[in-house]
């Protein structure tokens, strides 16, 4: 009789042994649960704080910008800028450019990438003449020069700082391989070439 006392007390023991333990891994991990929820809340406080508002817009309702006078791209004289979306702590604009016929575009870099597709017109660089449709990817190795024999728009997006730096010599030095397809590019090629040779960029 004594012996099963003895047992059924150990038994008890052991239960409340085991029911102390439980609760502190409980306690334990409510604790872990509420340091990492106060981890995630600090986070979400000090994450940049992203544009997220959702756009559908007009192109008819974005006008078109000198950039010699906007200044985003640092371009030799003549591109046009229309900017969509803009998220500074992001660093990212999308927005559309314009080149007209016979501008050309200096070999250069930045410190952004930028995705751009050919929406009008001709792009040529890299050996190949872009229609509407293609595709150029660039970030901080130098590329260039671009020819624009018939003008081109495109839309872009760049991730970073847009400004282009590239060499006044390039542009004044360049010669132009791609044949103007129009009388529009015809003109615009000639007049390109004039104001390269008196040294305007």
């Amino acid at each position: 009789m004594k012996a099963k006392k003895k047992v059924a007390a150990k038994s008890k023991a052991n239960s409340k042994a085991k029911t102390k333990s439980q609760s502190r891994k409980t306690v334990s991990a409510k604790g872990k649960t509420t340091a990492k929820a106060k981890v995630k809340a600090v986070k979400r406080a000090t994450a940049p704080k992203y544009d997220r508002t959702f756009r559908a817009i007009y192109d008819r309702d974005i006008p078109w910008e000198n950039d010699d006078v906007r200044g985003i791209l640092t371009l030799p004289k003549g591109v046009q800028v229309k900017v969509l979306n803009y998220d500074p702590v992001m660093n990212r604009i999308d927005m559309k450019q314009r080149f007209p016929a016979g501008y050309v575009e200096p070999k250069h870099t930045h410190k952004s990438w930028h995705s751009i597709l050919v929406t009008k017109g001709r792009m040529c660089v890299a050996g190949k003449d872009l229609r509407p449709g293609d595709y150029v990817f660039g970030w901080d190795i130098p590329h260039g020069p671009y020819e624009y024999p018939d003008g081109c728009e495109v839309f872009i997006v760049y991730m970073g700082d847009a400004k282009h730096v590239w060499k006044k010599e390039d542009l004044l030095g360049h010669q132009n391989i791609w044949n103007p397809e129009t009388d529009e590019g015809k003109q615009g090629v000639e007049t390109h070439i004039k104001q390269r040779e008196v040294g305007v960029t």
